[in-house]
């Protein structure tokens, strides 16, 4: 097993624990870290862009509903 791939395992693991997740911004922050590993993960794919694009959306998603409960609470 190489870096690439411990770091792709390390981003699946990130997603799939933010779903076991019961409180929202807790959940989006772990699912923001694996999507940040994600997007590492498809940078050492040699620039595999579905990988990347897919997960810096979802980053930007999270970040935007964090800073937005943030605001309201």
């Amino acid at each position: 097993m190489n870096i690439t791939e411990i770091i792709g395992y390390i981003g699946s693991l990130g997603i799939l624990v933010s779903f076991l997740m019961k409180d929202i911004n807790r959940l989006r922050i772990v699912n923001t870290i694996g999507c940040a590993f994600f997007v590492l993960y498809g940078i050492l794919l040699n620039y595999s862009i579905p990988v990347i694009a897919t997960n810096a959306i979802i980053i930007l998603i999270n970040v935007y509903y964090l800073l937005k409960n943030n605001k309201e609470n």
